[in-house]
């Protein structure tokens, strides 16, 4: 209504409540701000911060009848979370050896120990322990509250509003990511290896358990997107598209996308090699299949910087890659004595100029010094002819 009414932008604030006394009068009644210009050769921080801090009297006297400034409800307590082993300590000369066998007890700690020992609190999950219990910053130990909602039919247990928040963890620190999702998801684990405990079975990650208590979802849309991939695009473009997704995307088995879509993101290199070897009916392996793997990981570093074994695939073998690579065989395969002899036979051949790369050449060669050179002539004979004596000698 004032805008239309006065036709230009308006800010109205409204403060029904004296909670807000500081906002209330210290910004509408302070006045003009202070300034003070001095030379000391000293600096008495204490004295300069008085100085310069501003105090009305309305909020004067709200602080000599101490009435609050501000306050929080409900209380919220952060939690702690963490892989085992893996809390934040601090080392001192003289704590050293102590921090080491005995590391201090977290929030996460604390909770295992207590539903080894408390029986009310094997019904809780990790977030619901401040509810009930209060956190000792000093014994590093959670207590049961001694005021608040009587619980029905637990003696002794009291109960607040209090909230428990767990630290977020980025899905890209994989394990801690889902130890904090079965935090949040099983109640009164005794310690790191029951939580990952499912149906009496030791899952070996935290990873494996979630996908046991199927707490990760299906890759059904994965798996649609890499299939609807295959049907026009190139086996490079699919092998980026998956590489983005176990990279970035953490399905919850990218195994079985690997297995299914195998032949697809392989196909072009299983061409090539028919190609370079004269055999067109040559049928796909686990050679072809390994080299795909390689140019995989290599695209998850660049992106991610994790190798596929961190981010739940088959390692590749780089060893057979080596013996895969006939290209450096077919080039580290050649004649030595035909070679030696090539040599002295042309070299008298080469004109003043030609003789002059050559020497120049083969000297930072010999010298080990290394360097970039441009060959710059008409036309391409001088090229190749002064290319096949460097190549003689395994420069070029």
């Amino acid at each position: 209504m004032l805008s239309k009414t006065f036709k230009a932008h308006i800010n109205v604030e409204y403060c029904n409540s004296v909670k807000s006394i500081k906002y209330i009068c210290k910004y509408v009644t302070k006045g003009s701000d202070m300034a003070v210009f001095g030379v000391d050769s000293g600096r008495d921080e204490i004295s300069q911060y008085q100085i310069g801090r501003y105090v009305s009297t309305n909020e004067a006297i709200w602080r000599i009848f101490s009435f609050a400034i501000h306050e929080r409800y409900p209380t919220v307590v952060h939690l702690a979370v963490h892989l085992e082993n893996g809390q934040r300590v601090y080392f001192t000369t003289e704590n050293a050896e102590q921090r080491a066998d005995r590391p201090p007890s977290t929030t996460l700690t604390s909770f295992f120990e207590t539903c080894r020992i408390d029986e009310f609190a094997k019904t809780l999950m990790y977030a619901e322990m401040p509810k009930y219990y209060t956190w000792n910053q000093s014994t590093k130990k959670f207590q049961r509250r001694k005021q608040g909602k009587r619980v029905p039919g637990q003696a002794e247990i009291y109960s607040t509003d209090a909230l428990g928040r767990i630290y977020t963890v980025h899905p890209s620190n994989d394990e801690c990511f889902y130890l904090r999702l079965l935090l949040i998801n099983v109640r009164g684990p005794t310690s790191f290896e029951d939580i990952r405990t499912v149906d009496g079975v030791v899952c070996q990650t935290f990873r494996e358990a979630c996908q046991r208590l199927h707490l990760l979802e299906n890759d059904s849309h994965w798996d649609q997107t890499i299939g609807d991939a295959t049907v026009s695009a190139h086996p490079n473009q699919i092998r980026t598209l998956f590489s983005i997704i176990i990279a970035t995307c953490f399905p919850s088995s990218p195994i079985d996308l690997w297995t299914k879509y195998k032949d697809e993101m392989s196909n072009d290199i299983l061409h090539l090699t028919r190609i370079r070897t004269s055999q067109p009916n040559l049928e796909i392996d686990e050679t072809i299949y390994n080299e795909a793997l390689i140019l995989i990981e290599d695209m998850c570093m660049m992106m991610s910087n994790k190798s596929l074994a961190q981010l739940g695939m088959t390692a590749p073998n780089r060893p057979m890659h080596e013996a895969f690579n006939q290209e450096l065989e077919r080039e580290q395969n050649y004649d030595r004595e035909a070679l030696s002899n090539t040599v002295p036979t042309h070299v008298p051949l080469l004109n003043q100029q030609q003789r002059y790369v050559y020497e120049t050449l083969m000297k930072v060669v010999k010298d080990e010094t290394g360097g970039i050179y441009f060959l710059d002539a008409p036309a391409g004979i001088i090229h190749n002819f002064i290319s096949r004596h460097l190549s003689s000698n395994k420069i070029c």
